[in-house]
């Protein structure tokens, strides 16, 4: 799946590129930049994102992202922009991109396992885990982490996550509701 989205006069194509093998030199993709929570040969299981700019068409820039761990697939709720950034959950990790450089400004994991979602909430970003749900500042910083009995997604993988005006409902794999506090972290069971 390829997701565009548009910053000013650039449109940025975002991607799977499971194709792409670190280590060899033969790739049908090449980057300007790759970037990676460490070294891609010490991954056994590789989340791979390409992002491309284009200006009026023409490639201006292009990374990869690369992660091991969980797996995570490109879709619309697995990344966000803000202003000139654009941030993309890849395996454990967040990483932050300038727009239209592709510079990394950070990488922060937020979860043990897997980010799933990640949603701007009053000038921070709220991220779904599977592990954990966690809120990262502008710099990505974590602010505070929130775990649960069970991995935080059910089995068929719908209203498992939603942001409400001042609380976020999280479902776990039991079928488990909690109540999060957004600004504190703290979490409360819901009685079946």
């Amino acid at each position: 799946m390829q997701i565009t989205k548009f910053y000013q006069d650039f449109d940025i194509h975002i991607f799977n590129d499971e194709s792409y093998d670190p280590g060899s030199g033969d790739h049908a993709n090449s980057y300007d930049k790759i970037y990676g929570g460490k070294s891609p040969y010490e991954y056994s299981n590789l989340t791979k994102h390409g992002v491309r700019v284009f200006k009026d068409g023409v490639p201006y820039r292009s990374a990869l992202l690369i992660n091991g761990f969980g797996g995570t697939g490109i879709h619309e709720t697995g990344l966000v922009t803000d202003i000139d950034k654009l941030l993309i959950c890849c395996a454990d990790s967040v990483f932050c991109l300038t727009l239209p450089e592709l510079d990394l400004f950070w990488n922060t994991q937020a979860d043990m396992a897997t980010c799933f979602e990640i949603f701007r909430y009053q000038g921070n970003y709220i991220v779904h885990g599977e592990m954990e749900i966690s809120r990262l500042d502008q710099e990505g910083k974590i602010i505070w982490q929130c775990g649960g009995m069970d991995i935080f997604t059910t089995l068929n993988g719908k209203d498992d996550f939603k942001i409400e005006a001042n609380k976020i409902i999280a479902t776990d794999w039991g079928d488990r509701k909690y109540i999060i506090d957004p600004e504190t972290g703290k979490s409360e069971l819901l009685d079946k």
